[in-house]
């Protein structure tokens, strides 16, 4: 053996010396830790207002959020001790703590990457794709045509958000070799799922498939429809009577198919907090539970046919309290018409919300995407759909598929979500959190209920209206930048091209379309088809049955539609819920800039009247030039001025549209009242501005100096910015 040391650094062998030690020495002595006095919370208190220098402790260590929930800056057992669930278990009781006794140790949430390619063909090829790359959940996307029942020739972008699915031979080509015993299908339906599960149902017969092992779901929401459109094409009874067709179909031919979806997005998208959001979900859901038990539906089966699509959100442990919240209050409403404790328990499916993803420096979105999975998976989930980080901009590619479909991979394989479960159960912060998103969504439900339910409280608009002010704060919040929109009202990238939205040719595709459907009915039996219509179209009940064997006779998808029409009846209207995303006003703010300088080759140029060296205003001229680059304007800087004169010759030479001064609160009651005037004097069309926020009693003297406004924390970013550009000409 080599014992030579030689050439080794002393530090490794000072290490090796002390672990030569330690291998003798067998016991250690205790140390007591008698002399480590714990802290108490008020001693921690002293600590934190003496570090925030006069500013007040309540408002600087407490969070409030748009669900009216205030975040403690710190949560203790002593503080929580109650509400802990001590003698609940993951599975058990009213699965607060998950739906399932085993989490994920079993059975891996299913990854629902989804597809929508707009050829069935070349859908079903990005199907098996994702499912030999990871997917477990064949998670198809159809196009708005398709999801109203319309006719190609009809339809305004064919495969604008999906695949278009007309005929029979579409959905044989859309589900050929798809391992449909072993994967679960998912697709949403739209107002009604009965015309494409017939269409379903009649191509995987042709095919000699076995239905009975057909799982996953193929489910509607009407009201979410109604909700997202303002009208529907017939009353919600009628659909109703659709919805129990398939689901009695469903509950004795495939039990484990469910073709309900009760989609929370249309609220999401509008800006709704996570109260609204499941509350107004929940009551929809409640709202299809009574229309399939008056349609001779068992509550159990009723339940069973039901999956919720949750959006996760931008709050990290508020979404966590909202799915552990939303289960327990389900299991009750259930439980009290009656259903047993399967029928109790919650599907979670969940996707990231919309609401909170960018145009500009749209990457970020991969990283907003992941927070999402995580708190959702840590919440209890059963399964998700993460979506490309493209997808505000356009229908993914091969690359924001991979890396959309690959953090979920990671995250199980690599990262240990799979265990434990219910990894917040117990946390002081969380269950408390739990415990207040739960009785805050009750109480909204309660007031939806006492409205006559959702629909009754959607004619009235008053869940619009509750969501129209949430989506006004988010909005003013933006605005001020207390809300931080990364890469677009904050720290945005100047140098970033916007991604190519990579459009389709419509018409081709429209083309393409055509002949294909034309091909297909060109080998029909038309008069056995119009006979199997006009069955569908007479036959009081069991409208599925029928509805399947008109469709194997050829009868389209747009055909079996107006078949179901019914009689003539007044349709629900609503005032509709508008989608919207959080950053989309900075986002036009910007690109009208941009659209501006590429047309004339012009910008808004501000100018920074930097006072004094370096250290004097290279605060205020860095936060400034940020704030001003969010609107894509060009900030000419400098490094500082020593004299009043410098700075106004440098001013005059720039031609700018603006002069922000930029120094110290020490040094501007000198400087302002010298400087603002002759800037005025030298650039008469110019705004100028002071960087900072001027104490009260100096406004007077600073506005008769001429500053305009102030560039500061406190300031309205949005609107300085839209009065620059309006100044400049580039608004109408």
């Amino acid at each position: 053996m080599n014992n030579d040391t030689s050439g080794q650094p002393a530090s490794e062998l000072d290490l090796q010396e002390i672990l030569k030690k330690s291998e003798q020495q067998a016991d250690f002595p205790d140390v007591p830790l008698d002399e480590f006095i714990p802290p108490t919370y008020e001693e921690w208190k002293e600590n934190c207002i003496a570090l925030l220098k006069g500013a007040p402790f309540d408002k600087k260590m407490y969070t409030k959020t748009y669900e009216g929930i205030t975040f403690d800056p710190m949560y203790t057992r002593a503080g929580t001790e109650e509400i802990l669930p001590k003698h609940s278990f993951p599975g058990m009781d009213d699965f607060l703590r998950d739906a399932k006794p085993n989490g994920y140790i079993k059975a891996p949430w299913g990854i629902a990457q989804s597809c929508d390619e707009t050829m069935p063909r070349e859908n079903n090829e990005l199907l098996r794709h994702e499912q030999e790359k990871g997917s477990t959940i064949y998670n198809i996307r159809l196009d708005q045509a398709t999801l109203a029942g319309r006719d190609v020739r009809d339809a305004a972008r064919p495969g604008d958000e999906g695949c278009s699915i007309k005929t029979l031979q579409d959905m044989h080509v859309l589900l050929d070799q798809l391992q449909l015993e072993k994967t679960p299908l998912y697709m949403y339906a739209g107002r009604s799922a009965l015309p494409l599960l017939a269409l379903t149902v009649a191509a995987l017969r042709a095919s000699g498939r076995e239905i009975r092992q057909l799982h996953g779901i193929i489910g509607a929401d009407p009201i979410g429809e109604l909700t997202a459109q303002g009208s529907l094409s017939k009353p919600l009874a009628l659909l109703y009577d659709e919805m129990a067709d398939c689901a009695a179909w469903a509950a004795e031919q495939a039990p484990g198919l469910r073709t309900v979806m009760v989609r929370s997005d249309v609220y999401s998208r509008g800006g709704a907090n996570d109260i609204q959001e499941t509350a107004y979900t929940i009551a929809t859901a409640v709202s299809y539970l009574r229309a399939l038990l008056k349609r001779g539906l068992s509550i159990d089966d009723a339940a069973g046919q039901i999956m919720f699509c949750f959006s996760m959100g931008a709050n990290f442990f508020l979404q966590i309290a909202k799915l552990r919240a939303v289960r327990p209050v389900w299991a009750q409403i259930v439980q009290s018409f009656g259903g047993g404790k399967e029928a109790q328990r919650m599907h979670i499916h969940a996707r990231p919300a919309l609401f909170f993803k960018t145009v500009y420096d749209p990457y970020v979105n991969m990283l907003r995407n992941t927070t999402e999975i995580f708190s959702g998976v840590v919440g209890g989930l059963d399964s998700f759909e993460n979506a490309p980080f493209d997808e505000p901009i356009r229908k993914g590619d091969e690359f924001s598929r991979r890396i959309a479909r690959n953090v979920q991979i990671i995250l199980q394989e690599e990262f240990g979500l799979l265990q434990p479960i219910d990894p917040a159960g117990g946390s002081w912060a969380v269950e408390s959190l739990t415990r207040q998103v739960r009785a805050r969504m009750w109480k909204e439900f309660q007031t939806i209920e006492s409205k006559g339910g959702i629909a009754a409280a959607l004619e009235e608009g008053y869940p619009q209206a509750q969501i129209a002010a949430v989506l006004s704060e988010r909005f003013k919040n933006a605005e001020l930048r207390r809300d931080r929109i990364v890469g677009n009202n904050m720290y945005p990238n100047m140098t970033e091209k916007l991604l190519d939205p990579r459009p389709e040719d419509v018409e081709a595709i429209r083309t393409e379309r055509i002949a294909e459907v034309e091909a297909y009915l060109s080998d029909l039996d038309d008069t056995f088809k119009e006979e199997q219509l006009q069955a569908l179209a007479t036959v009081p009940a069991d409208k599925l049955t029928a509805a399947i064997r008109a469709a194997e006779a050829g009868a389209t998808l747009p055909e079996l539609t107006e078949a179901l029409r019914g009689q003539e009846a007044q349709a629900e209207k609503v005032t509709k819920i508008e989608p919207h995303r959080w950053s989309e006003r900075f986002e036009a703010l910007r690109k009208r800039t941009e659209d501006y300088r590429d047309k004339t080759g012009e910008n808004v140029r501000i100018f920074l009247a930097n006072m004094g060296p370096i250290p004097q205003h290279k605060a205020r001229a860095e936060f400034t030039t940020g704030f001003l680059q969010v609107g894509a304007f060009d900030v000419l800087g400098n490094n500082g001025f020593a004299t009043v004169e410098e700075a106004v010759a440098a001013a005059k030479e720039s031609a700018a549209d603006a002069v922000v001064i930029c120094s110290t609160d020490a040094t501007y009651p000198e400087i302002v009242p010298a400087l603002a005037p002759k800037l005025h004097e030298a650039l008469p069309s110019a705004v100028v501005y002071l960087a900072g926020a001027a104490p009260k009693d100096l406004l007077e003297t600073y506005r008769s100096a001429g500053i305009d406004d102030y560039i500061s924390v406190r300031a309205n970013c949005y609107q300085i910015l839209q009065y620059l550009q309006q100044k400049k000409g580039m608004m109408s």
